[in-house]
């Protein structure tokens, strides 16, 4: 059974197909060709709370990088849109990550690229 990988931040993105990259502090296991429900949230549920399923995902790559890397990429402000974040700049969208995962730019991420798998939506009850 696929795991469940969230996208409480970039919930629409995900629902509409236009992120295609995350950058996660963990995940480092994921191969290339797994499967992963991409979830609301996963964790922190309150009593009675359900995941909500938003999407099936396949990894496409992954990569261990330096965060800071991203100002290094010739494609930056596409790499961010990718990220779900079009029209926000490198150092914005850093500045974003850092933040809300409470580390600094100088920590390495896993670049998990994946795209989406087509699945009844009977199955999204849980």
């Amino acid at each position: 059974m696929p795991r469940n990988m969230s996208f409480s931040m970039t919930t629409e993105q995900v629902r509409n197909g236009t992120k295609t990259v995350t950058r996660r502090l963990g995940w480092g296991n994921l191969q290339p060709g797994e499967l992963l429900w991409a979830v609301e949230k996963a964790q922190g549920l309150r009593k009675g709370e359900k995941i909500k399923r938003i999407r099936m995902i396949r990894v496409v790559s992954i990569e261990a990088e330096p965060l800071e890397d991203l100002y290094e990429y010739p494609d930056a402000r596409e790499e961010v849109a990718r990220e779900g974040f079009p029209g926000m700049e490198p150092g914005e969208f850093l500045h974003l990550f850092c933040e809300y995962n409470g580390v600094t730019l100088n920590g390495w991420v896993n670049r998990i690229e994946f795209d989406y798998i087509d699945v009844r939506r009977s199955d999204e009850r849980t």
